[in-house]
């Protein structure tokens, strides 16, 4: 007696259930990844277009337990308005000071010296974010 084979010959009747699938996924996986970079590059277009005010803490000095000067830089469009918004902490983590400084002038770059009031010493200064009034925010 002969073995008779339990498989059909390769090939002879099309592409098996298999080859299908792999190609479906293939297919799919492709559409999701254009996709996928698609969204990645709108977000950051966005991003980088939406940027209306930038700044920058240059330097902090503790003037007293009630005081904290502070050397803001902020980078803008000429015609852009908004606020940045400064923190100062104590030692501990609790905040001492908390105040938004608007920016209204008619230039693309502002360097201001700013004064924030305390109620106990501060022991660092944190720029929370700056927003234009238009709403895009860094």
């Amino acid at each position: 007696m002969t073995a008779v084979p339990e498989t059909l010959p390769e090939n002879r009747y099309g592409r098996s259930a298999d080859q299908r699938a792999d190609r479906k996924l293939k297919i799919i996986g492709s559409v999701l990844g254009v996709v996928l970079l698609g969204v990645v590059g709108w977000i950051g277009y966005d991003y980088v277009t939406g940027q209306g005010i930038s700044a920058e803490v240059i330097k902090r000095q503790v003037v007293s337990d009630q005081r904290v000067d502070i050397h803001l830089e902020v980078r803008k469009d000429t015609d852009a308005k908004g606020y940045c918004t400064l923190r100062a902490q104590h030692q501990d983590g609790s905040d001492v000071a908390r105040r938004d400084f608007r920016f209204d002038e008619r230039t693309d770059r502002i360097d201001r010296v700013l004064s924030l009031r305390t109620t106990a010493r501060a022991t660092s200064v944190e720029l929370l974010g700056c927003t234009t009034d238009g709403g895009a925010s860094r």
